[in-house]
């Protein structure tokens, strides 16, 4: 369950695009008096994925010009970052999140996870529209563009998964949960986490299925799947892998992981703070506050509020539900 809040009667999206424009035009007529930021969350931060598609089109026809591109020139900081992924389409918004990862210099767990999560914490028609916004947006292939800019044997990996289409239905066969986590045991037992049957099984079967073979791996060998993945090391590869149980296992778990890592100790991670925020407001976020306060004994909430500050945490905040 999300978070956003939608207003019981929604203004047409001409009025909302008339909102957004005289926003903008308060910067554009009275020198040094700059956007109505407040505006611009009032509108946006309470729209839906679709109401959203709906403004930016009309914008468009009312204006012939972008609102993406405006919001640009307008916002500033991580409030802009913010308010741009939230405005684009979802396909289009983790297109560019991937592709900003695998162009990232640095090619560490903050980057290559954000992989992980579209192929692996969203369903297989949103995989399908996120490759296909990638080839619009960016002249080549998401593989490519992985195979191109990630080691082996992650490369092997990720691409096995951001080809995966999951079977969408709750589909669960007991004895070929028991078999594969047998399987599975015996590639980690082994530390052949490359295996090919190992990789497989992880990237084709429905989540149902494989929640159910996580299970029985916990059952069969005392531990669960993740923790016996760590005892094979503490590198990339066996990080990647840890993020792909949890993506497929628990979506909210990994994303409480995410906000946690993000605020912890010196400093923010505003890119992943966003990241988590933006793409799961409208898809768990509720689920995602509950297993952040029983991980961290706090709520998410005060966490974001007293880490972050200005425009970019009244439009978190409003993500959230909260009455800012």
């Amino acid at each position: 369950m999300g978070t956003l809040r939608i207003p019981d009667v929604v203004p047409s999206p001409t009025e909302d695009c008339e909102s957004l424009m005289k926003s903008f035009k308060v910067k554009w007529l009275y020198v040094g008096l700059g956007t109505n930021e407040k505006s611009v969350i009032s509108v946006l931060g309470h729209r839906n994925a679709s109401q959203r598609k709906k403004i930016r089109e009309t914008y468009h026809q009312l204006y012939n010009k972008s609102l993406v591109d405006d919001i640009y020139s307008e916002l500033s900081g991580d409030f802009r970052k913010a308010v741009i992924l939230w405005t684009y389409e979802p396909s289009e918004r983790d297109a560019w999140l991937a592709n900003e990862s695998l162009k990232s210099r640095k090619k560490t767990i903050t980057q290559l996870q954000v992989i992980v999560e579209i192929a692996c914490a969203s369903s297989a028609d949103h995989l399908v529209a996120v490759r296909q916004a990638y080839c619009g947006l960016h002249n080549c292939s998401l593989e490519e563009d992985i195979t191109a800019n990630v080691p082996m044997p992650l490369q092997k990996i990720l691409i096995g998964l951001v080809r995966s289409y999951r079977y969408d239905k709750e589909l669960v066969d007991p004895n070929t949960a028991n078999e594969e986590a047998a399987i599975l045991r015996e590639a980690i037992r082994t530390k052949q986490l490359e295996n090919d049957n190992f990789l497989l099984i992880l990237s084709t079967r429905n989540v149902h299925q494989l929640r159910a073979t996580f299970e029985c791996y916990k059952k069969n060998y005392g531990f669960s799947i993740d923790q016996d993945i760590k005892s094979c090391g503490k590198g990339l590869l066996e990080s990647i892998l840890k993020v792909v149980i949890w993506c497929i296992d628990s979506p909210e778990k990994h994303f409480a992981e995410v906000v946690r890592a993000s605020i912890v100790g010196f400093g923010t991670d505003e890119d992943s703070l966003t990241r988590a925020i933006v793409t799961r407001a409208e898809v768990d976020m509720m689920k995602v506050r509950g297993e952040y306060i029983i991980a961290n004994k706090t709520s998410l909430d005060s966490a974001i509020n007293d880490d972050t500050s200005g425009d970019y945490r009244e439009f978190l905040m409003t993500l959230l539900g909260a009455k800012v």
